[in-house]
């Protein structure tokens, strides 16, 4: 076989609203997903993460006002590139950063014109003509999930300089023809048992840690972590069926525990935090995964910080989350509107989640509950019976209530409805839109609402008050939370996402002056 490729791996930095509460880093576990693949069959790729080796520096945009990066500026990021490098991966995961991320992509290809650009990620597999397109830098784009598509293209690369008989990718021909080979479903991996674990390169993560950043709420030693991949539901405002398809796979009990204890014994982890997009489906996977950790003696938390659904979470089943040190669930109802659950074609009953989310705060697991107004089909009553479904929700002693306003994703049912009605324009003011129509709690000029019946600006304020309220009656109903909070504060930990953001924002704010 011939010599390896030199590969870099790159992820670029945070792109944010100034004044933004979210938007924070966590480790580049795709990347580290990646690295570990293509390292199990003889390379040596390095990785390059933005984010996490500039964790706390924040420079403005010049050319795009009201917006900040969070990272290593791009001429750091360049020269931490190896001269010598034949390939460099690109991390194009959220389309709201693409205005910037397609610049950085721009200069790394002045720096390197000899290397082969490639891009992958959920942005760049919903949008992949208009990414190379717009961003000529990017030779080849990896579609869906990239690890053996991404190490095919990487051998057909090296052998014969080419990469047209590579299934799963798309790039401009010479003619400048758009060819899409093969598809997502294709690409799909049978068996991730086989999957190596992540690699994290020395020093990676204490640099998170030390630095109190997690996906969720934060312990001393957080570990990014995954029990299976994909989702089988069909919802029209996510981009799921266009990254992973609807095709689900999970991991065995056994190969999830053994990876629990590899990270117990070598970086003696804290917590697990799953990135699931959906997590827990069949109740006896999840019963036997308790099961175990209590027959291993494990004492560990765990949570799912990216949501989950309720079907399987009874009574019975949360109690024995609990006794395994489940301290975080979010449920993702998205809506109070029965009407329009319907039509997100979320397949869920709405009061059974409704009794799941309290029996889990009963028994002693702090939960959030996510939801979100002005979806292109909505009216202000779909709007208030969502507040008022948070409302209660807060009153009865749920911890985190975040609303959102709908953001229409590349590659949702909903966006391509929004395309092909003319009521979405893919330019860079769109992009950054995304950025910005959630980074702050209570911004309400960078709103933009789909919904023919429904005032932009209203909705913002609506939102902003709601968030408002909905902490008022957190804290005032549950006085008890204010010694939590204020403990939390001052200690290495957060017992929700609010929490853990406020201390973000004044650790900033420490950190600035």
């Amino acid at each position: 076989m011939n010599q390896k490729l030199r590969v870099a791996l790159v992820r670029g930095p945070i792109v944010f609203i100034d004044g933004a509460q979210n938007n924070e880093a966590t480790p580049a576990i795709g990347l580290a997903y990646l690295a570990s693949y293509i390292r199990s069959r003889g390379y040596d790729p390095i990785i390059i993460d933005a984010i996490g080796e500039g964790i706390n520096r924040c420079w403005p945009l010049k050319n795009y006002s009201g917006f900040s990066c969070r990272g290593l500026p791009f001429d750091e990021i360049i020269e931490r590139i190896p001269k010598n490098s034949d390939v460099i991966g690109f991390s194009g995961m959220f389309s709201g950063e693409w205005p910037v991320q397609k610049i950085l992509i721009r200069q790394i290809c002045e720096n390197f014109p000899e290397a082969l650009i490639i891009a992958g990620g959920e942005h760049i597999t919903a949008l992949t003509e208009f990414s190379l397109r717009e961003c000529p830098s990017v030779d080849v784009c990896v579609r869906g999930e990239g690890e053996h598509t991404f190490y095919e293209l990487l051998e057909t690369y090296g052998q014969t300089g080419g990469y047209n008989n590579v299934s799963g990718i798309g790039f401009l021909n010479n003619q400048g023809q758009f060819i899409l080979t093969g598809n997502t479903r294709a690409s799909r991996l049978e068996d991730i048992d086989q999957l190596s674990y992540p690699y994290w390169p020395k020093g990676y993560l204490e640099k998170f840690w030390a630095a109190g950043k997690s996906f969720g709420i934060s312990s001393e030693r957080d570990m990014p972590f995954q029990f299976s991949r994909g989702c089988p539901y069909k919802c029209t405002f996510c981009s799921n069926p266009e990254m992973w398809t609807t095709k689900y796979v999970m991991r065995s009990v056994s190969n999830v525990i053994d990876e629990i204890k590899y990270y117990i014994e070598k970086y003696n982890i804290t917590s697990i935090q799953v990135y699931d997009l959906t997590a827990i489906i069949s109740k006896s996977w999840i019963r036997e995964f308790c099961n175990s950790l209590i027959q291993e003696n494990i004492k560990i938390n765990w949570s799912l910080p990216s949501g989950t659904r309720s079907e399987v979470l009874d009574e019975e089943l949360l109690i024995l989350l609990k006794k395994t040190g489940c301290n975080y669930l979010v449920y993702a109802p998205e809506s109070g509107s029965e009407k329009t659950l319907k039509m997100l074609k979320k397949r869920m009953f709405l009061e059974n989640l409704t009794s799941s989310v309290l029996t889990a705060e009963r028994v002693g697991i702090i939960c959030r509950v996510n939801l979100i107004i002005g979806f292109p089909s909505e009216t202000w009553r779909e709007v208030f019976q969502t507040i008022l479904y948070g409302l209660k929700m807060s009153i009865k002693g749920i911890n985190d209530v975040p609303l959102f306003i709908y953001s229409p994703y590349p590659g949702s049912e909903l966006f391509h409805d929004l395309i092909a009605s003319k009521k979405l324009d893919i330019n860079d003011d769109y992009f950054f839109s995304l950025t910005s129509l959630n980074g702050s709690y209570l911004t309400v000029r960078k709103v933009v609402c789909y919904s023919p019946t429904i005032n932009s600006t209203i909705l913002g304020f609506v939102r902003a008050y709601f968030i408002l309220l909905n902490y008022v009656i957190s804290y005032l109903f549950y006085p008890n939370r204010i010694i939590r909070t204020i403990k939390n504060l001052y200690s290495n930990k957060a017992s929700t996402v609010f929490e853990h953001r406020l201390k973000d924002y004044l650790n900033r704010i420490l950190f600035s002056q």
